[in-house]
């Protein structure tokens, strides 16, 4: 057929314009007449502008090598006798070359058949910037003219112009035009092809989008620059600038202080952040999310910028070469319409949420909504995924079958210090034989409001008081050593080490005399971030600070005893299992936990060895003059430069704090005598206690303690174990955290810990309650995907109950 090729970035050009040659070759051997009417600059973001009072005046062009900048511009045309290729230059827009191409040169090839507009340097996806696209401009002139046409961009992610992937994607372009044209939607005026230069595209999927509707949200477009310092004006270079740096932010406008017009001049400078973002919290289905995800986007449109052919959906698959080709493109009717609601308020975790979400449920099965008011119904099935505080338990308590969220309402059992104590304590009362008595140590909890009342709080620690009569006749070596844990505090705040009722008592009376004197209890009780603001390090000087600590008081290493009141000491686990790798330093175990309805309890795979800031030493000396950056393992208590992960395996240096767990180093000079594993089997040792101890702990949680743990058949949540190794390889519970800091795990695990974490929690815990089977594209096993049961290579089912709640 007879072709049209018109584009936006003007005549082949390394910087400005490297596709559309490779293009037009690749339409030449299959066959095709192709006719070519270029800008003779660039002239993207223009439209579908033609530009008023103007006399378009034509030059012509010689294309030269493929990917070489060696083509030629002459003033005149070739002779008719000549047989050289020629294009046509003209100085107006992609809409006029259209209107040039069309009625006034290559008559002598007869009527054109198809105009394609492009392929354009970047993708052309999403309203922000289809709706300034020469591209698509030029594409919806044709369109008006009466003329079946094709808007093709390639979206690139590399500076690198790979002759390989180029000539794939022109194959795949090819290809698809073709197919396009045989089997025009009704109603179509013309379509958009965003085609992602990877490798292998032509393997990739081709998927029927829609627009996705996004706005521009940071600002103004443009950048105000002092008139003194403006150019001559290069816009081949400038789209390249605005292109290649389109990912980065701007760092903000310059304010004017001055109360009259400043003379300045604007740059054209867009903030593409606001695409990426809308693109991430996109349902999955139209054009932007599909070129996130690798695939090529075919998004039919009418010649008014509107959405055509609603039944376009799904993905379009190609049949042999030898067949027909057809269509398979809409979703099956059985899927039901998910309302998500995903608003985690963590930028760490939220775009794992999207991701997993993505990967993990099938496509066009759900669709993103920003509030519980958006839904179509209050009926609707609807996933809540954000922070505790934004959840909407009246919604999930009135739509006990439609409703999903990510936390229990009440779990105070699990994650409060001294309800943890009496729920185990209780546990083994009633079972002897519980295996927790062997992995907790057994706390005395009391509470406190001033220190001028620690006998009275103290009047039935009797484990305590024992411990410290035995501790005056032992040599200080000898020792018996108590942790102090604030029961509502986290984060590693006010943990303390004492061996005597002295140092006890010194702990809190340090810090009623580091309270300034100005702060009342109304004060106090006002800002929970002050109430909070304690530092275990107590020589560290970059120490936990709360979000406002803009007064220096704030940087006093004291708690408020009266707010935090309930405390719990337990024998400090001692000596623990320190590594030759890591500096001998002290290090618990982060396991993450999920709990599903009413009740089923997984174990993932993944775990975190969290390191102490330096080697561990026994707790010899005073109380007041331990350093704690040798007992203390919470990272948010170490600077900040030292909670980053190392390269696995290995990692010598001493600022890595967090490693995975399973790449931590075989051979420990440990003997486990209570089975008959060698040391070179500590890790899978350690493993299968901690799935034992979890199971058992959430056991008695759920059986004795269902006030305080009341699990929901439409509510999951994850939970942070953590967890100590002594010596002999025998694990011991140290606490159970609710919604866990992520970030604290680092950038270079967190997609293999985090991302597959959230994955799994899609694949049981949504899929399961929504009965959604998954894509597949995750990691985790198939035979239990969307049902929610049974083991996998990333998750174990330990504790799987019923509770009776419906």
């Amino acid at each position: 057929m007879h072709i049209l090729v018109v584009n936006d970035d003007g005549p082949p050009s390394n910087q400005s314009s490297p596709y559309v040659h490779s293009l037009i070759g690749t339409l030449q051997s299959a066959g095709h007449v192709v006719s070519v009417v270029l800008p003779h600059i660039q002239r993207s973001w223009i439209g579908k502008a033609h530009i008023v009072g103007q006399t378009i005046k034509p030059t012509y062009f010689r294309p030269g090598t493929l990917h070489q900048d060696d083509g030629t511009t002459h003033e005149r045309p070739l002779p008719a006798s000549s047989e050289g290729e020629e294009w046509v230059l003209v100085d107006g827009t992609p809409a006029s070359c259209v209107q040039i191409g069309l009625f006034h040169v290559f008559q002598d090839r007869g009527p054109v058949d198809l105009v394609i507009s492009g392929p354009n340097y970047g993708r052309n996806s999403t309203a922000v910037f289809s709706l300034s696209s020469g591209t698509i401009g030029g594409a919806m002139e044709a369109a008006i003219c009466g003329k079946k046409a094709i808007a093709l961009s390639y979206a690139f992610f590399s500076r690198d112009h790979d002759p390989d992937i180029i000539s794939g994607a022109s194959r795949l372009s090819v290809k698809l035009v073709e197919h396009l044209y045989m089997n025009w939607g009704k109603d179509v005026d013309l379509y958009s092809i965003n085609v992602p230069l990877v490798k292998d595209v032509e393997k990739h999927k081709v998927m029927y989008t829609h627009l996705l509707q996004n706005y521009w949200s940071s600002g103004s477009s443009f950048q105000e620059i002092p008139a003194k310092e403006e150019g001559s004006w290069d816009p081949e270079g400038h789209e390249e600038e605005i292109r290649q740096a389109g990912e980065a932010e701007s760092n903000g406008l310059n304010e004017s202080k001055a109360s009259r017009h400043t003379h300045k001049h604007f740059k054209w400078a867009p903030r593409f952040t606001d695409v990426h973002e809308s693109v991430e919290r996109s349902a999955p289905g139209n054009d932007g999310w599909a070129i996130k995800e690798g695939y090529t986007s075919v998004t039919p449109l009418r010649a008014n910028f509107m959405h055509a052919a609603p039944g376009s959906e799904g993905e379009l698959k190609f049949e042999s070469e030898f067949q027909s080709l057809s269509l398979n493109c809409k979703p099956p009717d059985r899927m039901p319409r998910l309302q998500v609601l995903v608003e985690y308020e963590d930028d760490y975790v939220q775009p794992l949420i999207l991701k997993a979400l993505t990967s993990r449920l099938p496509p066009l099965s759900y669709v993103r909504i920003s509030r519980l008011t958006d839904l179509p119904d209050p009926s609707c099935p609807v996933l809540q995924y954000t922070s505790y505080e934004r959840l909407d338990f009246d919604h999930l308590l009135s739509n006990p079958t439609s409703s999903l969220a990510n936390a229990y309402i009440i779990r105070k059992a699990l994650i409060r210090k001294h309800y943890l104590s009496n729920t185990i304590a209780n546990w083994i009362t009633k079972h002897p034989e519980s295996i927790l008595k062997d992995h907790v140590k057994p706390a005395v909890d009391f509470e406190l409001d001033y220190a001028e009342f620690l006998d009275e709080a103290l009047l039935e620690a009797y484990e305590l008081k024992e411990s410290w009569a035995r501790n005056e006749t032992k040599d200080e070596s000898d020792r018996e050593w108590w942790i102090l844990k604030p029961s509502m505090s986290d984060r590693g705040q006010g943990i303390r080490l004492f061996s005597s009722e002295d140092e006890l008592r010194n702990i809190f009376e340090e810090w009623e005399a580091e309270q300034p004197e100005s702060d009342s209890d109304t004060e106090t009780e006002s800002n929970p971030d002050f109430i909070a603001n304690v530092n275990a390090t107590r020589h560290d000087t970059n120490q936990v600070q709360p979000k406002d600590n803009a007064d220096d008081n704030n940087n006093k290493d004291y708690i408020i005893t009266s707010q935090l009141r309930h405390f719990i000491a337990q024998p400090y686990i001692h000596p623990p299992l320190v590594l030759p790798s890591s500096q001998n330093r002290k290090f618990h175990i982060r396991t993450y936990v999920l709990a599903v309805g009413s009740l089923r309890v997984y174990v993932y795979r993944e775990m975190l060895a969290l390191f102490a800031a330096e080697p561990y030493s026994a707790p010899r000396q005073a109380a007041q003059d331990i350093d704690l950056n040798a007992h203390l393992t919470n990272t948010c208590l170490q600077p900040q430069n030292q909670t980053q992960t190392q390269t696995e395996p290995g990692a010598q240096q001493r600022g890595n704090t967090v490693r995975r767990f399973w790449a931590l180093e075989d051979d420990v000079d440990i003997s486990l005598p209570r089975c008959n594993s060698t040391s070179k089997d500590w890790k899978t040792f350690t493993h299968t206690q901690i799935l034992h101890l979890t199971s058992e702990l959430f056991l008695a949680a759920a059986s004795t303690n269902m006030i305080h743990f009341q699990t929901l058949p439409n509510a999951f949540e994850i939970f942070g174990l953590d967890s100590m190794l002594d010596d002999g390889g025998r694990v011991w519970l140290l606490e159970v955290n609710a919604f866990p800091d992520f970030a604290r795990t680092g950038e270079e695990l967190r997609d293999r810990v985090v991302g597959g974490l959230v994955e799994e929690v899609v694949r049981v815990a949504v899929g399961g309650f929504f009965g959604l089977e998954g894509t597949g594209e995750g990691h985790g096993g198939e035979e239990n995907r969307g049902k929610g049961g049974g083991r996998d290579e990333r998750m174990e089912l330990v504790l799987d109950l019923d509770l009776g709640r419906r």
